[in-house]
């Protein structure tokens, strides 16, 4: 089954629409941008009520800002990984360390600005466990995996032609990287690089990143063999 890619821009990081039998979204970007999705589904001839599910792949606010106007928008069962459940229910926006000089950096700026940013609360209907999610039952030939690292509940949509969606396991985008590769935030940067072994291990072709654009998955294996 080939499934279709439309990426939708939410803000700094974007939303990946995956078409296939059915139709499920990855990720939520920032808050205030349900306008902005809404407009992309009708561009891509998508209604929004076709939109079953929304994976979010973690909890940080950038990926979930919106995701209580695009439930409301869709109908679509929010789907996220039970360690970081709380935070969209609690509007809570932590962030991850800095493991790069200039990540480091940019933490420090990102604090100043964190107080100023408010993310909707919304009730989490699928709390994803450490074994995944099939979405062979969602119309799209994949599932949903555990990839911590970046945070501990952090997944990846990883579709069987090997299609990697995930989220902040990798970054492409200024100013963040100037080229691709791991992030530049973890909470635990050992098991970023387990992570993505596991997800080559299993197939692994093309990353998509929530930001930037795809890149191949040779990028991240060599990129962990120099960091081995």
């Amino acid at each position: 089954m080939n499934v279709d890619i439309v990426t939708i821009s939410l803000g700094f990081g974007q939303c990946y629409l995956l078409k296939g039998d059915g139709v499920i979204a990855v990720d939520a970007g920032e808050p205030k941008k349900v306008g902005v999705f809404a407009r992309a589904l009708e561009t891509a001839g998508i209604n929004p009520h076709d939109v079953k599910l929304v994976v979010l792949t973690h909890g940080h606010w950038d990926h979930i800002g919106s995701a209580r106007e695009i439930k409301s928008l869709t109908g679509a069962t929010l789907a996220m990984h039970r360690a970081e459940a709380h935070l969209l229910e609690n509007s809570l926006t932590p962030l991850p360390p800095g493991v790069t000089p200039w990540g480091k950096t940019f933490a420090a700026l990102l604090k100043i600005f964190m107080p100023l940013i408010k993310v909707p609360t919304a009730k989490v209907d699928l709390a994803l466990g450490d074994d995944g999610l099939s979405l062979v039952d969602f119309g799209i030939p994949g599932r949903v995996l555990h990839t911590p690292g970046h945070s501990s509940g952090s997944v990846t949509v990883l579709l069987d032609t090997g299609e990697a969606f995930v989220g902040d396991l990798a970054m492409n985008k200024f100013p963040l990287r100037l080229s691709p590769g791991l992030p530049i935030f973890a909470d635990d940067p050992a098991a970023v690089v387990t992570s993505w072994k596991m997800l080559i291990e299993l197939g692994a072709s093309t990353v998509y990143p929530a930001h930037g654009k795809p890149f191949p998955i040779a990028v991240i294996e060599q990129a962990i063999a120099s960091a081995a």
